[in-house]
């Protein structure tokens, strides 16, 4: 990219550079450009969406380089982080409902899916269960330890609900012969999004066609913390109607919790037990009334 980068300089003479992250911002008197690089041909998916009438992306100015790609660059405006998600899932429903389509599958498709996030359900369990043990045993818990043995119950619950909810999913769906896919983004956060004249999303390198539910277990995960992900669910399912067996791998895949990442310190390790408890919770208050819809109607 080095090499690049000063070619480009040289061609678009920026009085400043600066930068941001793995991007370079060129500011210059002919307007302003973000040097990335490149992953994929995002000039192929573009052309694509533009096709289906989705132009909610930077415009690409150079991508005839092997190694970078040239944007625009886009001043975004300042807004709260629950209106920002709300533009997201907009922009989202409108990007799965303009590329989605049904593509045959055999049946071992289903069957991978299954047997893999059972392996994930298992290792967890055992991962747990192990924890478990290290602080059950334990002469004096550490504050850590403790916090994870008042919570083990509610770890355990919600792989329980998995490993069930994955066995019903497969039931309804080993039959089948198609699935739905769309263009999926694949890196959503609030800091993917931009708002400026227009709206957009950057950060493109890592786009599939695949399951739709994807972009909604990664912004989920992203912002679960800070933003009231009820409502904005409800809003992407009002736009972008999920099938029955979508809807449920989606509510299983977000409701399988995230390991404990290891800390230096206890305070620090505390704080990182919360992030995953907080994470059960919130997301055993997301899906339940789905369950509960069905409850009612089933009694």
């Amino acid at each position: 990219m080095n090499k690049s980068l000063e070619i480009l300089k040289s061609i678009y003479k920026p009085y400043r550079y600066t930068l941001k992250g793995k991007a370079t911002l060129l500011e210059t008197t002919s307007g302003d450009f973000i040097i990335k690089p490149k992953k994929k041909d995002i000039s192929e998916l573009y052309n694509y969406l533009l096709s289906r009438g989705f132009d909610n992306f930077p415009k690409l100015i150079d991508a005839s380089r092997a190694d970078v790609n040239v944007f625009e660059y886009i001043e975004s405006i300042r807004m709260p982080k629950e209106q920002m998600c709300d533009d997201i899932i907009d922009l989202i429903a409108s990007l799965h409902n303009k590329t989605s389509y049904f593509k045959e599958v055999s049946e071992d498709t289903y069957k991978a899916i299954y047997e893999d996030i059972k392996s994930n359900i298992s290792y967890m369990k055992n991962y747990y269960d192990t924890m478990f043990e290290i602080g059950f045993t334990a002469v004096y818990p550490s504050p850590s330890n403790y916090q994870f043995l008042r919570n083990f119950s509610k770890l355990n619950a919600a792989l329980d609900f998995c490993s069930k909810e994955l066995d019903n999913w497969y039931d309804l769906i080993k039959g089948e012969t198609k699935t739905r896919v769309a263009v999926v983004h694949n890196n959503l956060s609030l800091e993917h999004y931009l708002k400026s004249n227009k709206e957009v999303l950057i950060s493109w390198d890592d786009y599939m066609i695949d399951t739709p539910i994807i972009d909604l277990v990664k912004l989920y995960k992203n912002t679960y913390l800070t933003v009231n992900f009820s409502e904005v669910l409800e809003r992407y399912l009002y736009k972008f109607p999920l099938l029955e067996y979508e809807k449920k791998l989606l509510f299983i895949l977000i409701t399988l919790p995230p390991e404990f990442k290891k800390c230096d310190s206890e305070l620090l390790q505390c704080r990182e037990n919360s992030r995953v408890i907080d994470y059960v919770f919130k997301t055993e208050d997301l899906i339940r009334p789905y369950y509960s819809d069905n409850s009612e109607e089933n009694s």
